[in-house]
């Protein structure tokens, strides 16, 4: 394979003595100098008016790393994070992808008893209007927020769900990554492949639960995609539990596999202002079709999820992990 049939990734690094480095990764993976964090790389690269790729190659030192490595001694980061984690928002929309619909109309029909879906009607007005012209908005999406940064998870650290979750189960999917610049613009960064962990069960008791059942942690993967992102994408979501595969299946994304644009999807998000706040980081999950929930997979603490996906070169793997319970009491001031 050719360096140019390589895309380009921005990886971060924290070595065991806490240091920090980004790496540009294509045929080999560089050492870049004078940048701790991608963000401040991008920082830089919207100052100069340059893209980031550029901004990388122009701080690419001799300097290689084996990510392979470094991502089985737990030392790669999220593809994105923020010093103060709570000026990074994670949030996504769903039923973007084409069979989407299926699943969580089944989930849904009988409490509908038999009539046609919300999930279904949004799904087809996502199919009729979701790829609108350039400069037009299309249908809007079904939105949620999943939490701000504290909820970040990195490659390899579990997916802890909470003590009173009813189910803590995988959904493979990308995620796009936005910079908001000082004059209020969102720069999209690039992609990363991402673990949107859901509970599908409290969603499937009542669908107004929706929202409670996307307050959970999320993974994202190591590698940050440069560069417009590949139409279509193919990879494979497996569960893993005592070393063995207890589930697996093949998975498609990318604008070709879904029902929206990724402009209109990102559209219908940085309409709101308040998402459009210079400095913030943003990571929005883009959907995805394919549950192991759908095949009616219970996951139980020390399974692992795992989610492959060229162009992407590293898995993204986290074990499942149950919180302690913590009762919450109000006081009174």
């Amino acid at each position: 394979m050719t360096s140019s049939a390589i895309p380009a990734r921005l990886v971060q690094q924290r070595l065991p003595d806490g240091t920090r480095r980004v790496i540009l990764a294509g045929e080999a993976a560089h050492v870049l100098t004078g940048v701790a964090s991608t963000r401040d790389l991008a920082l830089a690269a919207i100052a100069d008016g340059v893209s980031l790729l550029d901004a990388a190659r122009a701080r690419r030192s001799d300097e290689t790393v084996d990510l392979a490595a470094a991502l089985a001694a737990g030392e790669l980061l999220p593809a994105i994070d923020h010093p103060d984690s709570a000026r990074l928002m994670l949030a996504g929309t769903g039923l973007t992808h084409l069979g989407s619909a299926a699943g969580r109309d089944a989930m849904h029909k009988a409490a509908a008893s038999g009539q046609q879906t919300d999930s279904m009607r949004l799904f087809l007005e996502g199919m009729e209007g979701g790829r609108p012209a350039a400069g037009q908005a299309g249908a809007q999406p079904e939105w949620f927020y999943k939490g701000d940064g504290q909820s970040l998870v990195a490659p390899g650290a579990p997916l802890t769900s909470p003590a009173f979750a009813q189910d803590g189960g995988e959904e493979p999917e990308l995620a796009g990554i936005y910079l908001i610049g000082d004059d209020g613009t969102p720069f999209r960064l690039g992609i990363a492949l991402a673990n949107e962990f859901s509970d599908h069960v409290t969603e499937r008791h009542n669908y107004l639960w929706l929202a409670h059942s996307k307050l959970r942690q999320a993974a994202l993967g190591a590698e940050l995609l440069l560069g417009e992102p590949p139409a279509d994408i193919q990879g494979t979501s497996r569960i893993e539990r005592d070393g063995a595969v207890l589930w697996e299946k093949p998975f498609l994304t990318g604008e070709a596999n879904m029902s929206h644009s990724l402009a209109n999807l990102e559209h219908h998000h940085f309409k709101y202002a308040a998402f459009r706040r210079p400095g913030d980081i943003h990571v929005h999950f883009f959907g995805t079709a394919t549950l192991s929930c759908a095949d009616a997979v219970q996951t139980q603490a020390g399974d692992v999820f795992a989610i492959e996906a060229a162009p992407f070169t590293l898995p993204l793997r986290n074990p499942l992990a149950i919180a302690p319970a913590a009762p919450v009491a109000v006081a009174p001031l």
